[in-house]
């Protein structure tokens, strides 16, 4: 840990824990959700290194449920190994980043192509029509928590990209989603875009049922470059914030 991650651990009040069983809860939920919100909240930074003791000593738990949690943590594209057995956030790599979302914007465009051409596909229909329910509703029946809209946003492009039958396409996307979700999250849990979300893909949507290619293509490009240029902005806020505190 460098002496930034260390200062700032040692600083922090660590954030309220949830009680281990209470209300049927695991030990490794509990421990699990509590982790997941602290990076997601920057209690635990980008880079941050950890250990099974250090995590079943905090929550007063075992290795076990400690081991568990960050394994799961490892699967969202949130933690990663380190050297000897120990843990670290995933650090914050904008060029890694950015060609992730290169990589990203390619599936999800070819997906778009694939869609406006058979749009009378029932599978590309079922999905459009799932989608419409979700995303084309009034105003007021909108999900104004940030970490439900990021969890279907997920969704979201996930379900266009499996409507196209290709499952390889449909691999790469998860693959490509778990490794920039740490980021992807902070503009939707964080961000001030929720209405701006709902509109951007109630129009893809729109014009995919209409098979308008060039304007699907158009709206799914700047959709996801908007969101490049958001996360890249508000990550760098949120760290310079965290760091600025951190030295006060």
């Amino acid at each position: 840990m460098n002496d930034l991650h260390a200062a700032l651990f040692a600083s922090r009040d660590p954030s309220p824990s949830p009680a281990p069983g209470a209300r049927g809860v695991s030990r490794a939920e509990a421990v699990y959700q509590q982790l997941r919100d602290d990076i997601f909240e920057l209690r635990l930074l980008p880079g941050e290194r950890l250990t099974e003791g250090t995590i079943a000593k905090r929550f007063g738990v075992s290795r076990t449920p400690a081991r568990e949690a960050l394994q799961r943590l490892q699967s969202d594209g949130l933690m990663q190994g380190y050297v000897r057995g120990g843990w670290e956030v995933v650090p914050i790599d904008f060029k890694r980043f950015d060609d992730l979302y290169e990589m990203r914007e390619l599936i999800e465009t070819f997906a778009i192509r694939k869609l406006c051409t058979a749009p009378s596909d029932d599978m590309a229909r079922r999905a459009i029509d799932e989608l419409d329910a979700i995303w084309k509703v009034a105003p007021a029946a909108r999900e104004r928590d940030g970490r439900k809209v990021a969890e279907l946003d997920e969704a979201f492009h996930y379900t266009l990209v499996a409507a196209t039958g290709n499952d390889e396409l449909s691999a790469a996307l998860e693959r490509v989603t778990a490794r920039i979700r740490v980021v992807r999250w902070l503009d939707l849990v964080h961000g001030d875009c929720l209405d701006e979300t709902y509109a951007e893909h109630g129009a893809i949507l729109d014009a995919i049922r209409a098979a308008d290619l060039p304007v699907a293509l158009a709206s799914m490009e700047a959709h996801i470059q908007g969101s490049r240029a958001e996360v890249r902005k508000l990550t760098l806020h949120r760290l310079h914030s965290v760091r600025t505190k951190s030295a006060m």
